[in-house]
């Protein structure tokens, strides 16, 4: 079983790892399959139909616990513990449990749902009673703290939401937080340029975490600008963009068995090779003669593709 800390508008995690607001999709994945041993049984849940209209959630079934990102930009919006008899839970250090007694504030019942709700800033409770008999009383109660919430006795949660902002139905995911770049760059944004005769190279927005006077606890999200143009060199895209994550390097053209003699072609000595910069979904490929740039391969990360999260 899961133990896990519960930090309201940010995580849900422990001293190994922790799933952060804001986190690419790709990098829970990563923390998933680093930890397989412990989190098994993961589904990855997305519409077929409309995949860009509904989020994309990863349920770690085993766990009780769903993961919700934006379909869009696919960074974490919120976490659910759906069941919390499957995961310990802590708040400040301190354990509280799926059964909460007492009386609390700031309750509200939905009828569609039959259920409860208890909302905080970037938390919420969902609970049902046993019985009409036990509805709560809406007493004041300023006893602060999650080990100490007061509501009705025999009040058995079912659902526990974090989430930025004050309203979970209106909530967003919120912007990556520093943790999460791991001296990574990313793309805001990716512009083709153009002018009459046609494409001219890609205008880049970037993001990274940099270090102020202080060190890293000084550091901030910075953003740059970037243009990238074919026939730029390596040395050019390195300047620009820095080292890639992976160097990519093609295989013998497959057009050439169409030749008419594709038994006595001579292959090349070098081929052309691609700088793959996966956190900014571009591709850059080099022509092995010139070591120019020319072609740019821009990627998206559609759910149900056969190169998702790949």
């Amino acid at each position: 079983m899961l133990d896990l800390e519960v930090v309201p508008e940010r995580s849900l995690g422990n001293e190994q790892w922790e799933f952060a607001l804001g986190m690419p999709f790709s990098q829970a994945i990563s923390i998933l399959q680093k930890h397989c041993r412990i989190i098994k049984n993961v589904q990855v849940l997305y519409s077929e139909q409309t995949p860009l209209s509904h989020d994309l959630i990863l349920n770690l079934t085993q766990d009780g616990i769903k993961l919700l990102f934006d379909a869009t930009n696919q960074r974490l919006k919120v976490i659910e513990v759906y069941d919390l008899s499957k995961v310990k839970l802590k708040y400040c250090h301190v354990s509280f449990s799926a059964t909460f007694n007492g009386i609390h504030p700031g309750l509200f019942y939905n009828a569609a749902e039959q259920l409860f709700h208890l909302n905080f800033r970037g938390l919420s409770f969902s609970f049902q009673l046993d019985s009409w008999n036990e509805a709560p009383k809406y007493e004041p109660n300023f006893a602060m703290g999650l080990a100490s919430l007061q509501i009705p006795h025999g009040a058995m949660v079912k659902r526990m939401h974090i989430y930025t902002g004050n309203n979970l139905q209106e909530t967003r995911a919120p912007a990556m937080p520093l943790a999460c770049f791991l001296g990574n760059i990313y793309a805001e944004c990716v512009d083709v340029l153009r002018d009459r005769a046609g494409p001219l190279g890609l205008r880049l927005r970037l993001l990274t975490a940099g270090c102020g006077l202080g060190g890293m606890t000084d550091s901030k999200v910075k953003a740059l600008e970037r243009s990238i143009y074919f026939g730029d060199s390596c040395q050019d895209v390195l300047g620009a963009l820095g080292s890639p994550h992976k160097v990519f390097y093609k295989s013998e053209d497959k057009m050439k068995i169409h030749s008419p003699s594709p038994h006595k072609q001579v292959p090349s000595k070098c081929n052309d090779y691609f700088f793959n910069y996966f956190t900014l979904g571009v591709d850059i490929l080099f022509d092995s003669t010139t070591h120019l740039v020319k072609k740019f391969v821009l990627h998206t990360n559609y759910p149900g593709h056969y190169n998702f999260n790949m």
